[in-house]
């Protein structure tokens, strides 16, 4: 799994360019981390992250200062650097910050809004399920959160949306049987999309928050057990 992540970074190299390198790095990680290929408690090593991307320690500690900030990683002292493991205060917060962005941006689309990238996210989560990957379903399914989040169309919604989903990869992270909790969820999607193409907002949003509110039992009751 780290030989995994690290070639990912490797393939990431080239797109980044000098100009807010520690930002472009803490993007790269946080991407991982939405992946579901860093998992808590993970150690990310100096040595292997910079040499993967191609970039100094200094920046490397201005991005692991980022993502700390983002609550994402976490700094051990004589340890070093680890992705952070949650707790269910922190499933509750984000749970209830979740409420406020996802249904607010279902108000916020427009009479006939352009659902491309939620069939996508929904097509990406039905070929995993073909294929029992119970890890690329829950991407696909961060997938499916970030563009609904992206039809209120606000650049600051979309970075919100991303942090939100990197935090709730490290809950999804700690499931026994991922495809127990991931796999009811990809009916769930193909129902928001078909009641948001057919214009049914009001029902839209009360399926939008009898899945969140699931979703939050669900992982709260894994987390207790």
């Amino acid at each position: 799994m780290v030989d995994d992540w690290i070639s990912a970074l490797e393939s990431e190299r080239a797109a980044m360019g000098r100009a807010s390198a520690s930002e472009k790095v803490a993007d790269a990680l946080r991407t991982r981390i939405i992946e579901g290929e860093l998992r808590p408690r993970t150690r990310l090593s100096e040595e292997r992250i910079g040499a993967a991307l191609g970039v100094s320690r200094n920046t490397l500690r201005e991005a692991f200062q980022l993502l700390a900030h983002e609550r994402l990683v976490v700094r051990e002292f004589n340890r070093g650097v680890f992705v952070r493991e949650l707790d269910q205060d922190d499933v509750r917060d984000l749970y209830r910050f979740r409420r406020i962005l996802e249904v607010a941006a279902v108000r916020a689309t427009a009479t006939r809004p352009d659902l491309a990238g939620l069939h996508a996210a929904v097509d990406e989560g039905s070929a995993a399920a073909g294929a029992r990957d119970w890890r690329l379903l829950g991407s696909a399914n961060m997938h499916f959160h970030k563009e609904l989040t992206a039809l209120a169309g606000s650049r600051r919604a979309d970075e919100a949306m991303q942090q939100v989903l990197a935090e709730m990869r490290l809950v999804f992270s700690t499931m026994a049987d991922p495809r127990t909790f991931h796999e009811p969820y990809l009916e769930g999607n193909r129902e928001l999309v078909a009641l948001l193409a057919a214009g049914e907002h009001d029902e839209a949003e009360r399926a939008l928050l009898a899945y969140l509110e699931r979703a939050e039992t669900q992982l709260l009751a894994a987390m207790s057990a």
